[in-house]
């Protein structure tokens, strides 16, 4: 029984990457996520009976390992991926949670969904075509983003013979784009996701690479500066108030923190207010009296004073501000079909808070062929990129997306339907 604990203890420590899965249509980004989960033994008998069997159906000569992800009806009928799949699976060295998204132009938005979390953003390029449009459109997105590592997978390699000049080419021609984006980090992988080339197992096939394989990379790619440890941000979610009278003095505030490090006798503000207090006790469920708490915990703080805090507030550090304003800018993602109306009010959603807000300007939009910024246009449709600004009803506690990926997003919500109209990060 320790046996199984130790186990069960050791995979629920393990360390999680996030990645997403782009590139053009047919580069094969399901086919190669079915390889991964295949070849590291991640999927079950009868899963795999159930595609071997639905690839004789199709009349396939190989199995088709896409069938793994390509979940929807329409997208097993059409061969495409419309939505974003998720699949999990894990190694002895990590967990991962994979994001497949669709290839297609007309689902950006389902790309920035996938990709808004994610560690890291595998791009796939089609061997016999290089790159691409949807190659530099998804390169721009995983900048804007900030995705920290970006993995090239040159794919297909056996259809052109598994020539090294090749690959040699379309990394030159990557490298073009990737200067003029803002990817810190860029490795290139040449595989063939349907034979399984370095994928999980090293290819004979390809002597003159000597870097590691995929699966070996997203290994051992370094995460834990990822996030912010530096800047403390306590978003306040909720006043935790119980009602037992032993406990008729306690305040505590429940959240995730959001950046930076907190231990109890930091010395603390608490935001917009601008009153200052020390941290007095960490909690969360399982354990009390924490050392420390730090992103992604949720946690309970319990501060010296007795403070009016209310969830939307925010505890930083006392000698470490984030920014204070109603006037936002932010470079967006159009995610509704709906387009945006001039001077339109939306609600407006940021950490824990909520507020109302409107647009004040389109200051550009951006043309992702040529990364050229469109200014003349002010209308901004399904799956347009650019860069506006609004103003909130409420101040708003925030830092640049760059900063702090948690502090630095909004979203946009529609009144009259709920739904999430817009994605923003703010510079």
């Amino acid at each position: 029984m320790s046996e199984f604990q130790d186990k069960q203890d050791g995979y629920l420590n393990m360390e999680l990457l996030r990645f997403t899965t782009a590139g053009s249509v047919d580069d094969g980004k399901s086919t190669l996520i079915g390889r991964l989960l295949y070849d590291s033994k991640a999927i079950f008998e009868d899963q795999m009976e159930a595609i071997e069997r639905a690839s004789i159906n199709k009349g396939e000569e190989h199995v088709n390992l896409a069938l793994l992800t390509d979940g929807l009806r329409a997208e097993r009928e059409q061969g495409i991926t419309i939505d974003v799949a998720y699949r999990y699976f894990a190694t002895p060295k990590r967990k991962f949670i994979i994001a497949d998204t669709p290839g297609h132009v007309q689902y950006t938005r389902n790309m920035v969904t996938g990709a808004s979390t994610a560690n890291a953003a595998i791009i796939l390029v089609d061997a016999r075509n290089g790159v691409v449009e949807q190659t530099i459109r998804h390169s721009f997105i995983a900048s804007l983003l900030q995705i920290p590592h970006v993995i090239i997978c040159i794919n297909k390699m056996d259809l052109v013979d598994y020539k090294e000049e090749v690959y040699e080419k379309i990394r030159k021609d990557y490298n073009a784009v990737s200067d003029k984006l803002n990817v810190k980090d860029v490795r290139f992988v040449p595989i063939s996701a349907l034979k399984g080339d370095n994928v999980v197992d090293r290819s004979e096939r390809m002597p003159w690479y000597d870097g590691t394989t995929l699966l070996y990379l997203l290994e051992h790619l370094h995460i834990k500066n990822d996030r912010n440890f530096n800047d403390k941000r306590f978003p306040v979610q909720y006043v935790v108030r119980p009602q037992k009278a032993e406990w008729h003095d306690y305040r505590g505030y429940a959240g995730r923190v959001a950046g930076g490090v907190f231990k109890p006798g930091d010395d603390v503000t608490i935001l917009p207010a601008g009153l200052s207090s020390k941290v007095k006790t960490i909690d969360m469920m399982g354990a009390e009296n924490m050392a420390s708490a730090f992103p992604p915990q949720s946690v309970t703080i319990t501060l010296e004073d007795d403070i009016d805090i209310s969830r939307g507030d925010m505890i930083v550090a006392i000698d470490d501000l984030p920014s204070v304003g109603q006037d936002i800018t932010f470079k967006f993602c159009w995610l509704s079909e709906k387009e945006l109306m001039p001077n339109a009010k939306y609600t407006l959603r940021h950490t824990t808070k909520e507020v109302k807000c409107v647009i004040k300007s389109v200051d550009y939009k951006i043309d992702i062929n040529t990364l050229e910024k469109i200014t003349g246009d002010k209308s901004v449709r399904l799956n347009e990129i650019g860069k506006m600004t609004i103003r909130t009803t409420q101040p708003l506690i925030f830092d640049s997306y760059e900063k702090n990926k948690i502090t630095g997003c909004v979203i946009l919500v529609d009144d009259a339907t709920n739904n999430t109209i817009c994605a923003g990060m703010i510079v």
